[in-house]
């Protein structure tokens, strides 16, 4: 009976619903070899985290987005807007004042979802494509900083501002937790909630979703609410880290969110996504770039990386969807 068992099991074992997990512990295999012994330091894992939880945060919305069938480009610049114009309100408090660092968080978060906001009631109410809207909200977003910061470095006044996204706690940068605090909370969203429920149903087959009575506007605008709520908590950790921010900053930041889903599991296609796998996304980017880093290979290549590993990404989903 217990051979029959195993035997049982061994046949339903499929390899494609297993390959993100195998590919992340051969990563892990590949990288500790390749580093030996500076990969497995915990100042290096450490550094690992905290650089990828800045668009790994962002990454955990864009999730939702593309499984609802959208996408949002607009979450770099969105950043480098939420975060200094979080750091002029944040001015207007003087030196000293904790609770103008608390009003900011607040602030922050809310301007995010404001911008999120008009990225998805223009896709959801007045049905444009996601990519034309969040291409030019891109723009806009970027305009906007650089004409409000006359183009210069945005330098906060409040020193303590700064320990909010350059502390530690329990051995963990603030940054990871806000990382592992939202991958969390949204997992349990995804899959917990009805409206997890219908958000995948939306992505797969809109037409069928209306007649299942699911208010389809409303499930393909809070997705972008999200985003947007993200991209608050990543402009608070990104500029106070640095305890200022430039317009230029986070330059890069959709295409890492957008490659963190991808590799992640989530269906460009949508109707499909995991916001495990796209936290298991993040941390084989950043163990990528940390094996180029050690390789020696020049960082202008980073970025030639992830859009190979995002192509690559799609064609596994492709193959496997035939």
């Amino acid at each position: 009976m217990g051979d029959s068992t195993r035997g049982f099991s061994l046949r339903k074992f499929k390899l494609k619903d297993h390959s993100l997990g195998m590919a992340f512990v051969v990563l892990l295999i590949i990288a500790t070899i390749m580093g030996w012994p500076n990969f497995l330091k915990v100042r290096n894992l450490t550094n690992i985290l905290r650089q990828i939880s800045y668009t790994g945060i962002i990454g955990l919305g864009m999730t939702l987005v593309i499984i609802s069938g959208g996408i949002d480009l607009s979450v770099g610049s969105m950043t480098a807007f939420v975060g200094g114009i979080s750091i002029f309100f944040l001015n207007l408090f003087g030196v000293h004042s904790p609770l103008g660092i608390v009003l900011t968080i607040l602030f922050a978060l809310v301007l995010g979802m404001a911008c999120g906001f008009v990225n998805g009631i223009l896709v959801a109410k007045f049905k444009m494509a996601p990519f034309i809207v969040t291409l030019g909200t891109m723009s806009i977003f970027r305009s906007l900083i650089q004409y409000f910061s006359n183009a210069g470095t945005i330098l906060s006044v409040n020193n303590s501002y700064g320990k909010l996204g350059s502390g530690v706690f329990f051995g963990l940068p603030i940054p990871v937790w806000c990382f592992l605090g939202v991958g969390i909370l949204l997992h349990i969203v995804l899959n917990n909630t009805s409206f997890g429920r219908y958000l995948c149903a939306t992505g797969s087959n809109e037409q069928v979703a209306r007649y299942s009575a699911i208010n389809v506007a409303i499930i393909k605008l809070l997705p972008y609410v999200i985003t947007g709520f993200t991209v608050g908590v990543t402009a608070l950790m990104w500029s106070s880290r640095l305890n200022c921010i430039n317009p230029s900053d986070c330059t890069s930041y959709e295409m890492d969110a957008i490659a963190a889903a991808v590799i992640g599991g989530t269906l460009m296609s949508g109707g499909k996504g995991s916001i495990i796998g796209t936290m298991m996304g993040a941390i084989m980017i950043g163990v990528i770039n940390n094996m180029l880093v050690m390789g020696g290979i020049s960082a202008f290549l980073q970025q030639a990386v992830k859009g190979l590993v995002i192509i690559v990404a799609v064609l596994m989903q492709y193959n496997n969807n035939k």
